[in-house]
């Protein structure tokens, strides 16, 4: 359907079309294998959310050439935020913005990671990903479960 289309159609049935246009939409999973490699032990239950978030994170700055910020403390508030996130809402929603209703913009989906910005223009907000012209991007594209444990703990 069109936008002259839509706009032409009485706005409680306009509501109706772009809800279920909406709904078509299928949202991205992030999802991950969550044993621990070098053991082949399974993570603990509490750390599940932050391993996954961790691991999409790290595939996410590989296949798209960015790189995590020099200082690893703000990339592990973020991909901590994002875990938070996903366990409360279902939908890794960027951490960093004011929202004022989180369930919604979780079912939108804009914000979630990687945010429309991120996709379309490469600009990452929480400076989770980070191009190399940054004046902020480190040399890393990954990071361990222990490191973002270390780095949170006293969140």
């Amino acid at each position: 359907m069109s936008a002259a289309t839509a706009t032409a159609l009485p706005t409680v049935a306009r509501r109706s079309v772009l809800h279920a246009a909406r709904a078509t939409r299928r949202p991205m999973r992030v999802c991950a294998n969550i044993e621990a490699p070098a053991t082949g032990t399974t993570i603990a239950p509490e750390l599940k959310s932050l391993e996954i978030m961790r691991k999409f994170s790290e595939q996410y700055a590989q296949r798209t050439g960015t790189y995590f910020c020099t200082d690893l403390s703000v990339t592990a508030v973020v991909i901590k935020g994002l875990a938070e996130h996903k366990d409360e809402l279902g939908a890794p929603l960027c951490p960093c913005r004011h929202y004022d209703d989180k369930a919604a913009e979780a079912e939108q989906g804009f914000w979630n990671c990687p945010c429309v910005p991120m996709r379309e223009r490469k600009e990452c907000h929480c400076m989770l990903f980070l191009t190399p012209e940054d004046d902020f991007v480190g040399e890393a594209q990954t990071v361990s479960l222990d490191e973002l444990v270390e780095l949170t703990k006293d969140l």
